[in-house]
């Protein structure tokens, strides 16, 4: 029988996986995401420039981005359980460090901690769910519920945080944070699966899904990964700057958790939504939907006032985020059945290293220009990622056309 992975253990190991891989997903995005509510205060707190506000979520991103292949090699000799309950500790582990900083001197340190342990998440747990899910529209749909389970995350802890911040003060908060990170651990220490305590097993696959990816589709995988990385700095940048553009409109502390709340339940839905929609009208479709809308809303945001800005959150949320899950469920057609999990690794490297960066380099401009001409650049930088789209489609295609038997 060769589909016996349509038996139900198949299935309720899917279930599984799915799970795990989400509630992961979850924790850590909500553990990084927090920081765009603690940026203002930190901000405050110890008299930064924007440059150092950029350098400081730069740091939790790029540490994150350089460890990520390191996660992956390591998790072949570990097991992915071992990495991402290790990793959700530190990530963890970093926040109640923070909590206790009385300066750059311990606040840096603490944030590069979690950069480290969130680095384990995305590749691992991703990976997860394309080993467990057939390709094609099942491992699109699947991974557009793991990206929804990330927006969950990111939606609920910054809304906790900005509601604990009316009661205590930051410090408190921070490290209350970091007591659910190592919760979070214990927990997935009972959700991941047992056999992933070890190493990691290479899936069971027919022979044509090993051949041709690497020489048909690494053009378009490249294309892939440079859509990727600029959609992340534009990403990154924009949610970096957002709370001082709305800090400047006249939004307090609360006002901008619940900003952030929004637009994150828009990105919830968009990731949700856009991977379902990719699997339905293509990956090049999307994307120049969701890009091209992308960077009207920016400009927008940029002469409107508070109200109409808080108005059209959720829908930035939609388009924003969505664009990653059709480039996400495009990364295990494009890699094979062999290559996933380094594919997987290379396209967070590539993409978290952009979010890292794209802060430092637009708070400098934003520091010399002022922030209007930032958001402005980072809205026209979406547009390369028009033609890049179509190319990674066009590796598509090829990949898709049946090759003659031998």
């Amino acid at each position: 029988m060769s589909r016996s992975s349509k038996s139900p253990g198949s299935n309720h190991s899917q279930r599984s996986a799915l799970l795990a891989a989400c509630t992961a997903h979850g924790v850590h995005d909500g553990l990084t995401d927090l920081i765009y509510v603690l940026l203002p205060i930190w901000q405050s707190q110890f008299v930064l420039a924007y440059a150092m506000v950029g350098l400081m979520r730069g740091l939790y991103s790029g540490t994150m981005a350089g460890c990520q292949l390191l996660a992956s090699r390591l998790a072949r000799r570990w097991g992915r359980k071992r990495l991402l309950v290790l990793g959700t500790l530190l990530a963890g582990l970093s926040y109640l460090l923070a909590g206790q900083a009385a300066g750059l001197l311990m606040l840096l340190p603490a944030l590069a901690l979690g950069g480290v342990g969130a680095s384990t998440q995305h590749p691992l747990a991703s990976s997860l769910v394309a080993d467990t899910h057939e390709a094609g529209a099942s491992v699109r749909k699947a991974l557009a519920q793991y990206n929804f389970a990330g927006d969950i995350g990111k939606t609920l802890l910054p809304a906790l945080a900005g509601l604990v911040l009316t009661v205590l003060d930051w410090r408190a908060c921070v490290s209350l944070m970091g007591g659910l990170g190592v919760l979070a651990a214990l927990l997935l220490w009972r959700l991941l699966p047992a056999a992933d305590s070890a190493g990691i097993a290479s899936p069971a696959v027919p022979k044509k899904e090993l051949v041709a990816p690497a020489s048909q589709g690494s053009s378009a995988l490249r294309a892939l990964l440079l859509t990727g990385l600029l959609d992340s700095a534009v990403r990154m940048g924009f949610l970096t700057f957002l709370p001082f553009l709305l800090r400047a409109r006249g939004a307090g502390t609360a006002g901008i958790g619940l900003a952030l709340s929004l637009l994150f339940v828009g990105g919830a839905c968009g990731k949700l939504v856009c991977g379902y929609l990719a699997a339905r009208i293509g990956m090049m479709k999307t994307v120049w939907l969701t890009e091209l809308a992308t960077a009207v809303v920016i400009m927008l945001s940029i002469v409107l006032p508070l109200s109409g800005i808080m108005t059209l959150l959720p829908l930035l949320g939609v388009v924003l985020n969505g664009t990653s899950s059709a480039l996400y469920g495009t990364v295990p057609e494009l890699a094979g059945a062999g290559g996933r999990e380094r594919a997987f690794a290379q396209f967070y490297t590539v993409t978290i290293g952009a979010g890292a960066l794209a802060p430092v380099l637009f708070g400098r401009l934003g520091d010399i220009m002022g922030m209007p001409v930032a958001l402005c650049c980072l809205a026209v930088l979406l547009l390369p990622t028009l033609p890049l789209a179509w190319r990674v489609q066009q590796g598509l295609l090829v990949l898709e056309t049946p090759t003659p038997a031998s």
